[in-house]
């Protein structure tokens, strides 16, 4: 299309550009350049913290408990619940202002031409048919078709992964988000907004929505309790008002018991763990946006991790340079850097310069006076330089091919020249000619090969990921070549394949779709990458049951990471990186993912204990409350003791977010079926234990129904703070890690507690010391078979 059609299709003119009314009526239809972003209203978050089944059994039981007037079990319920939507907002909101205070706007003004003179507009008001120009420095502001001018360098490394500039000319596009590198032109703006490149990466993001595993957790085991509950005290309510009992007694007591066996505290609980270990991620530069990626990164087994600028420098280095005819390595360096010029900041310039740098040659290059500099424009595709130091010669790099014309080489020389750029391009190079003029003829110096080279902490943390049970794909826009050598420098692997040319085998039949994933789940990464085959990457991997990390530090990494069980951005990540991810690194490279896997793993194991704990001290509690009432017809414990019950064992357990755990060497998940047989045959245990005692008191002890249910309220209270002991641990109880002092004390605080209130009767009939210590031998000795029980299961289903 030439540059009439074009003007006459936006409706523009080159000459005066828009008026100012055309620009505002186009601001209406078209809205602002800018990428609108969902924001949840503050108060709206915070309810969220209340809707999922079992907040509303917990809810359901607080509003029954104002009802009939029980402002004890009211308060409870409240507090817990308020708790845990207060930790879980308050940690997402802590992640969200850090991540507020680290954006940085993509592209604050544009310089445009309306009513036939230049000015300078924030580029939120860009609308399609601006002329705009754009420069070296600038970041391009919209999607701009170029129509005036000679040449622009632009580096879309975050938009499309490609590490070296893309030479853009009259008629090309340049997208929104990339940044100018070299040169300057005048273009009109195509798109805004959501239609630019840019924007409908965003879109495919908001696509990308999923449940994480933690959250699947809670609903399974909210079902499981709450289902259990619900048929167990429906049993109990029927039978005790078909043998006459009070209704509003029967009814009372019940939703006591409904309370002590809902986990009221166990949202809570898990998300101040998962806080805390928030708050020791941000200490170690890793600010997660979202608590539940703890608990899913704690699982990830493979991680698609963006070369550029994660695993790379994004900076090209020289290669080992081949020098010829004659010429050292020095020479070719110094023709080179004479070559080029620091103040342009062009990637493949300052490579030389630092080439020079590292050889000593700056002084030696300084005693040089440039007389002519031609910079480098696609047509004659290098740059030359005539410099004078006693004798004036002329020097160039640029292409091979193009410095092989300039020196007349012969086909032996150019033979000879081929097969190195070959050799370096199936190496992932880039090759750069080089030649000076001397004698009056040009002469062929060498060949520089440049990189984009690892970065120096990459091998060691890619080693330590694997070592974690974590698969490494890399993922980038580059070459097969360039990933390929990358790869093998980095310790990935060598199966690395050309997504576009594996999609274009799918569409034409020669791969069927049901071997599509399983080629993507065998590869070590891929080459010629675009944004949607990011995220179809990830999508596969899900497909054949992977949890998936994705690391990425551009645009083009944002549906990818919102696609993935956790996304991770980068340091230097692009603000759609960031909103996209779950957490953002703040310190370079990837090193910080190792202590980040290392610390949700310990996170996890806390909340597993916790979750096999809670499990079963309500299956103990519910069953043993139950069977007592329909079997023996009376009540073991009173409406008040569930209470008490409720408030000490809830209120040492959140020590457990402090914990000591061994981390887990492989990655880990919600094995829902061994932990509810775990739980469930601990807690019938349980059951067996309580009615043990139940007869020893009543046939050696000969208590009183009063001081039974008080023995009873100091037996479950006991019995069950050592569950969390034999819980905590995939071993012996009394083997490492020891528990933490803030876990130990809690519980031995509470046993205390709970111990003066049953010994002396307050709240209830007193059983005096001597079986109050008969009770702390019962419990233990029944810790220890509990214990024994635990390992037992351990063999048998390999939780561990």
């Amino acid at each position: 299309m030439d540059i009439k059609k074009i003007e006459e299709e936006f409706g523009t003119s080159l000459k005066t550009g828009l008026s100012t009314e055309e620009a505002k009526e186009r601001l209406k239809i078209y809205g602002y350049n800018e990428i609108p972003e969902k924001k949840i209203h503050p108060i709206i978050k915070f309810l969220s913290y209340f809707w999922n089944p079992i907040a509303w059994m917990i809810e359901i039981a607080a509003i029954l408990s104002a009802i009939i007037r029980h402002w004890a079990d009211f308060a409870i319920i409240l507090i817990l619940l308020i708790v845990n939507g207060i930790v879980g907002f308050w940690e997402e909101h802590k992640a969200e202002n850090i991540i507020e205070f680290l954006k940085q706007k993509m592209a604050l003004n544009a310089r445009v031409l309306r009513d036939g003179k230049w000015k300078t507009i924030l580029a939120r008001e860009l609308v399609p048919g601006d002329v705009v120009r754009i420069r070296i420095g600038d970041i391009v502001p919209a999607d701009i078709i170029l129509v005036d001018g000679d040449y622009l360098a632009v580096d879309e490394s975050a938009l499309t992964g490609e590490s070296l500039p893309v030479e853009k000319k009259v008629g090309d596009i340049v997208y929104s988000g990339s940044i100018v590198k070299k040169g300057e032109m005048t273009g009109i703006v195509k798109d805004t907004g959501l239609n630019t490149y840019f924007g409908k990466t965003v879109k495919l993001v908001e696509k990308a929505e999923g449940v994480s595993s933690y959250q699947k957790m809670i609903i399974k085991i909210g079902n499981y309790l709450i289902i259990l509950a619900v048929i167990l005290i429906a049993i109990m309510v029927v039978v005790e008002l078909l043998r006459g009992a009070s209704l509003i007694e029967t009814i009372q007591f019940a939703l006591v018991l409904a309370v002590s066996a809902i986990p009221a505290a166990m949202p809570a609980v898990l998300s101040i763990t998962m806080a805390v270990g928030a708050l020791n991620l941000a200490k170690k530069d890793a600010v997660v946006k979202k608590l539940v990626s703890i608990e899913e990164l704690a699982g990830v087994d493979i991680l698609c991790s963006d070369k550029t600028g994660t695993l790379t420098k994004n900076q090209l280095v020289c290669g080992e340079i081949v020098a010829l005819n004659n010429f050292s390595k020095e020479d070719v360096i110094l023709f080179a850097a004479l070559a080029s010029r620091e103040e342009d900041a062009d990637a493949i310039d300052m490579a030389i310069l630092n080439e020079a740098k590292k050889l000593g040659l700056i002084e030696k290059i300084k005693r040089y006076k440039i007389k002519k500099f031609i910079p480098f424009d696609p047509v004659i595709k290098r740059t030359e330089a005539e410099v004078t130091n006693g004798e004036t010669f002329k020097v160039s790099k640029g292409a091979p091919q193009v410095i092989l014309d300039l020196c007349n080489a012969d086909e032996k020389l150019k033979e000879k020249v081929n097969k190195i750029v070959d050799k370096l391009a199936e190496n992932g190079y880039r090759a750069l000619g080089v030649a000076v003029y001397k004698n009056n003829k040009w002469h062929f110096a060498g060949v520089i090969p440049l990189y984009d080279p690892p970065r120096e902490d990459a091998p060691l943390a890619i080693k330590k990921i694997k070592e974690l049970g974590v698969k490494i794909k890399m993922v980038t826009g580059d070459h097969v070549a360039i990933a390929k050598n990358i790869a093998k420098m980095l310790g990935i692997g060598d199966k690395i394949i050309s997504i576009s040319e594996l999609l274009k085998k799918l569409k034409r039949g020669e791969v069927k779709k049901e071997k599509f994933n399983d080629i993507i789940e065998e590869a070590d990464g891929f080459a010629e990458v675009f944004p949607e085959h990011k995220y179809k990457i990830v999508d596969s991997l899900q497909k054949k049951g992977h949890m998936v990390a994705m690391t990425g530090d551009g645009v083009n990494d944002a549906p990818a990471l919102k696609k993935a069980d956790c996304g991770i951005a980068v340091s230097n990540a692009t603000d759609a990186a960031r909103a996209a991810a779950d957490i953002v690194l703040l310190s370079p490279g990837i090193s910080v993912i190792v202590d980040a896997i290392q610390e949700a793993r310990r996170i996890f194991q806390r909340m597993e204990s916790y979750v096999i704990y809670r499990i079963t001290e309500t299956i103990r509690i519910l069953f043993f409350v139950e069977l007592c009432i329909l079997i023996l017809g009376i009540y073991p414990i009173t409406a008040l003791m569930i209470v008490l019950l409720a408030i000490l064992n809830d209120i040492p357990i959140l020590a457990i977010a402090y914990d000591n755990v061994i981390e887990p060497r492989y990655p880990v998940k919600w094995k829902m079926k061994e932990i509810l047989t775990i739980s469930t045959i601990l807690g019938l245990i349980g059951v067996v234990s309580s009615f043990l005692i139940f007869y020893i008191s009543d046939v050696f002890f000969h208590l009183t129904l009063a001081e039974l249910q008080s023995f009873v309220f100091l037996k479950l209270i006991l019995a069950g703070h050592a569950t969390i002991f034999v819980t905590r641990i995939r071993d012996r109880l009394w083997k490492k890690p020891y528990p933490s002092k803030l876990l130990f004390w809690g519980v031995i605080g509470t046993n205390i507690i709970g111990t003066i209130v049953a010994a002396e009767g307050i709240f209830m009939a007193p059983i005096g010391w001597n079986l109050a210590l008969f009770m702390w031998l019962y419990a233990h000795i029944w810790m220890l078979i509990n214990d024994e029980i635990k390992m037992i299961l351990l063999k048998r289903i390999k939780i561990d």
